[in-house]
């Protein structure tokens, strides 16, 4: 046994020698991709994979970014991670065809090293839903026409003409948007007006454009010429300036995992509430009968995950109340039956809650209405079904306890003057009712007094007797 722990030992410590000389001897470069929204699960994701490339001791990191924008504050996140990150990060608009919309250019501008693959583009960055639609172009027919035969913007001097904020708080939201690119273009060294136009004016640029207007480093057909052609470059990493030796890094791309496909799904706004709904009646049932088990664990697990998702998202504290609102008076219909009131009440501010609950710019972490409305119609439906249901059985007869033998036609077992025994029920029991009845007469609860019957003969039934 002595000799196979050793055995094993030598085996271990040579195979580590091993797999530590090539990381030794060949630096590498951690891949990352940002494919489609920015949010939540995009930027954990991106923010543990910088973090992972410094403890690696990676030598560069390469963003590939086909984006179409996202949510502001992931953006910001993941923004502060590339401008805290000791590593060299080269952001890469690829493949052919992809694009570093709106948010996506933010990322670009703060990278240290920004490049794009041909026929890619970028861009288009002002915040749309604060405007309430895109910017007026500068062709519109409130601006100047070009002459004819001239071809719009062939002139350097022309500029997208920026439409006037509609009130202060877009004029706030644009304003400080502005004053954030261009502070990404001044520590990169990068074109801050044409930063400013994309933001005010919704402007956008092919690859060749912004190359030639000092928007981006590099043009690179692949990651490999990427690497090749940032070898040399001069960046700031930090508070000191640093060369990049890029050419010949070994490759190592780490695909988003199970964590950050999980995050990516649950944070959809829509899957949120569903969720959240799916866990509050999973809970009712829970408590209307207890003992089922299956519906409270059910509805726990999903009150939880959706409670997780909604933490993750920009909410309004106006959309959280309203829709706290309308779930508790949506509750209370089924508990306190009030014929409609409440549940009514109670979608209606859901509804409202659900389309004000998510505080975003971006068109793709917003919730859709149809599925809003599919929402409170199913609610209100189960709210009329329960009131429906308690009418009728308030309408219904009595069918247990002691008001139920009320009206019932019973036999008389004994009777001496005004009382005796009768069978109701099939139990024997004290009535007091009219003399002259006699055993196996039939008579019929009029009252119930504790445990003596009120009885009486029925009207086609005269008494026995003379």
């Amino acid at each position: 046994m002595r000799r196979v722990a050793v055995l094993l030992a030598a085996a271990a410590l040579s195979a580590g020698g091993a797999s530590a000389q090539p990381a030794v001897g060949q630096p590498t470069a951690i891949v990352l991709s940002l494919d489609g929204i920015v949010g939540p699960a995009t930027a954990d994701y991106l923010i543990r994979g910088l973090a992972a490339a410094h403890e690696q001791g990676a030598a560069a990191v390469v963003l590939r970014i086909d984006t179409p924008g996202g949510l502001d504050a992931s953006m910001r996140d993941i923004i502060r991670a590339i401008l805290a990150s000791p590593v060299p990060v080269l952001s890469y608009v690829a493949p052919n065809g992809a694009r570093a919309a709106s948010a996506g250019t933010y990322i670009l501008y703060a990278s240290h090293v920004a490049a794009m693959a041909p026929a890619t583009n970028l861009g288009a960055a002002t915040p749309i839903a604060l405007g309430g639609g895109p910017p007026r172009p500068a062709d519109s027919p409130s601006g100047p026409a070009d002459p004819p035969g001239k071809k719009p913007g062939a002139d350097p001097a022309d500029k997208p003409a920026p439409a006037a904020p509609k009130d202060a708080g877009e004029a706030k939201a644009v304003n400080d948007a502005v004053a954030y690119i261009r502070s990404l273009a001044a520590l990169r060294g990068r074109n801050a007006d044409w930063a400013e136009q994309a933001v005010r004016a919704a402007a956008s640029l092919t690859a060749g454009e912004a190359r030639a207007q000092n928007v981006i480093d590099l043009i690179a057909d692949d990651v490999p010429d990427l690497l090749a052609k940032a070898d040399g470059r001069r960046v700031r990493v930090g508070n000191a300036e640093t060369v990049l030796h890029t050419k010949d890094l070994r490759l190592l791309a780490r695909e988003p995992d199970w964590r950050t496909q999980m995050l990516s799904v649950i944070t959809n706004p829509n899957l949120a509430l569903l969720l959240l709904m799916a866990g509050v009646y999973g809970l009712i049932f829970e408590f209307m009968s207890p003992g089922a088990l299956f519906p409270g664990i059910f509805g726990a697990i999903c009150l939880l995950i959706g409670l997780y998702a909604l933490a993750a998202l920009p909410l309004t504290y106006a959309g959280i109340a309203l829709v706290l609102l309308g779930t508790s008076l949506m509750v209370a219909e089924i508990f306190a039956p009030t014929l409609g009131v409440l549940g009514v009440g109670g979608a209606v501010s859901f509804v409202l809650g659900a389309v004000l609950l998510i505080d975003t710019e971006s068109a793709a972490f917003g919730v859709s209405v149809p599925m809003v409305a599919g929402i409170a119609a199913a609610s209100l439906g189960m709210t009329f079904l329960i009131g429906r249901l308690a009418l009728r059985s308030r309408r219904a007869p009595i069918v247990s306890g002691a008001e139920a033998l009320i009206g019932l036609r019973i036999k008389v077992l004994s009777w001496t003057g005004e009382q005796g025994y009768v069978a109701a029920a099939g139990e024997r029991w004290r009535a007091v009712g009219p003399p002259g009845l006699a055993a196996g007469d039939t008579v019929v609860i009029t009252a119930v007094r504790g445990v003596t019957l009120q009885v009486q003969a029925p009207p086609s039934l005269p008494p026995s007797g003379p």
